[in-house]
């Protein structure tokens, strides 16, 4: 008798999978908090030099006429942001004379607080000269969630899932406090990039350990439900910034949840799949008891004895500790994660380019936040229908395919166009976010249990890298300007062709061990849902 036996006879699918979930949803909501947090925290609000006081000698009666005096114009008719003149520019003043005296901003910058009280721009006039300081802080926390991605994933195959999310919470609370008092932009960026780390826990923790206890029947709905509460941790960021207008709280707001995270694992179970590749065989009986109570199935009882319980974990135990070279010593293993590899970069560069770059779609910054949030809740239900009829490998290609053609269309629309270029932002947005979630869902039904954490730290890893380069591309701009959005379309779609090169997983069992892997071959219909892996082999 295998897991999947077991599984089936304490329930694969109830109460115990269902409060599972739910305490899980927290991580959830803090992910997208913390990951989009820059688009108001790093915020740049309008603003121009510091001027000197008015002198009321001066024949300029309208503070107009004062920015007047004293900015030049850009190209484009537009007051400059970043240069002033030195002496008040008064209307018999020759060009030669006004382009002598102009100056980079000697006193600082003047902000417009409208919209927002205090962001890190303001805080340390990350402006002008230094704006590429702004926008490197999203690239140094995820250059975090990279690493941490690596750690946790390694780490939680050896130790656990339920330990590592402790950690994950804790150091992500401290960190968070940390960063909140943060007295220089150096320390703000070194503070957020370990966060970054401490966060990347919950992104691969936390779906393998609702995964790894529900049967095949209700993977996909499962993990579409959970992953549909990013998306209300995305509408919540919106609410929050719209409420919260200084960084300092803002970032407290979405860091203190992690406190009732914290007491909420006292009642989260460890994954008896892995604690049965452990040999850890008297925990997996305890935590598949209390999931055979809560299921009412009593009747379990008497195939959970030790005896038994020792007969399976003899076929589930690990030889010895995986790494990540496992990934890459068998064919089939080697082509999946190359495969997984650029499907991740892609998905990654394409997600975070879109939601991170808000500009030119003709709405403040909270209206097009929520409608981002808003989106991907259909978006979520339409790859609920998609992975269940077409599968999961035309659904991230088609996704991807989406991403990109949505803003590849953008680009080609007349200035004009602004509501049908919002449209296309917004489906945009969308699209990526159906890969996204797809691609959760897939990565980690392709990779065998005593793999599966570390192979989605590495392809997180490399998913990580695509998140941290996306926010360095809109200084891509500076060349071409729509140069940024050619590189998140591009990418999409070689990741979109890379897909198709991936094996199918529906009506799959969870594969435990790499000659599940290696031997497993394809399902020919609905019917064979279900079957048992050691049936499914050649």
């Amino acid at each position: 008798m295998g897991f999947e036996e077991l599984l089936k006879e304490v329930g694969g699918y109830g109460r115990f999978q269902i409060r599972n979930v739910l305490l899980l949803v927290l991580p959830r909501l803090l992910l997208p908090m913390n990951f989009l947090l820059p688009i108001f925290v790093a915020a740049v609000p309008t603003h121009h030099c510091a001027l000197p006081a008015q002198d009321p000698l001066d024949n300029f009666t309208q503070e107009s006429a004062w920015l007047e005096a004293y900015l030049p114009r850009e190209l484009d008719g537009s007051l400059s942001s970043c240069y002033r003149y030195l002496y008040p520019h008064y209307p018999n003043t020759t060009r030669e004379e006004q382009e002598d005296h102009i100056v980079p901003c000697p006193d600082g910058w003047r902000y417009d607080q409208s919209q927002f009280y205090s962001t890190i721009a303001t805080q340390w006039d990350l402006v002008c000269e230094r704006k590429g300081l702004n926008r490197v802080i999203s690239t140094f926390f995820f250059i975090g969630v990279l690493v941490g991605a690596v750690i946790f994933g390694y780490l939680s195959d050896r130790f656990g899932r339920r330990p590592l999310l402790l950690v994950a919470y804790v150091s992500s609370l401290v960190l968070g406090l940390i960063s909140v008092i943060s007295v220089s932009y150096i320390m703000f960026v070194i503070t957020r990039t370990l966060t970054g780390v401490a966060l990347a826990g919950f992104t691969i923790i936390v779906l393998p350990l609702e995964l790894e206890w529900l049967d095949v029947g209700h993977r996909t709905m499962a993990g579409i439900l959970a992953s549909t509460f990013w998306s209300v941790g995305v509408m919540l960021l919106a609410l929050i910034g719209y409420l919260i207008r200084d960084w300092r709280w803002l970032l407290l707001a979405v860091t203190l949840p992690c406190v009732p995270g914290i007491l909420s694992l006292w009642w989260v179970p460890e994954s008896a799949r892995w604690l049965m590749t452990q040999g850890r065989v008297k925990e997996a009986q305890h935590y598949l008891l209390q999931c055979a109570a809560l299921n009412g199935r009593p009747q379990a009882r008497n195939r959970l004895s030790t005896e038994a319980l020792s007969l399976v974990a003899e076929g589930e135990k690990m030889v010895r500790r995986p790494s990540y070279l496992d990934l890459f010593r068998t064919p089939r293993l080697r082509h999946i994660s190359l495969c997984c590899m650029v499907v991740w970069f892609g998905v990654n560069f394409s997600y975070y380019g879109l939601s991170l770059d808000l500009s030119g779609l003709g709405l403040n910054l909270y209206q097009i936040q929520l409608l981002f949030g808003v989106v991907e809740i259909p978006s979520k239900m339409i790859v609920y229908l998609s992975v269940r009829y077409a599968g999961r490998r035309l659904t991230e290609v088609g996704a991807l395919l989406g991403t990109a053609l949505t803003v590849g269309a953008s680009l080609l629309l007349p200035s004009g166009l602004g509501t049908w270029r919002l449209v296309l932002g917004v489906a945009g947005k969308g699209f990526s976010e159906a890969a996204f979630t797809t691609a959760y869902l897939f990565t980690s039904e392709l990779y065998p249990t005593v793999l599966r954490q570390t192979g989605l730290g590495l392809t997180a890893l490399v998913g990580r890298l695509g998140g941290s380069l996306a926010p360095l591309a809109t200084l891509l701009e500076g060349t071409w300007s729509p140069l940024p959005k050619v590189t998140y379309g591009g990418i999409a779609l070689v990741a979109s062709a890379t897909a198709l090169l991936l094996p199918e997983t529906r009506h799959a069992e969870l594969p435990e061990t790499i000659q599940d892997v290696e031997k497993k071959r394809t399902l020919k219909g609905p019917q064979e849902e279900g079957t048992p892996m050691k049936v499914i082999r050649d």
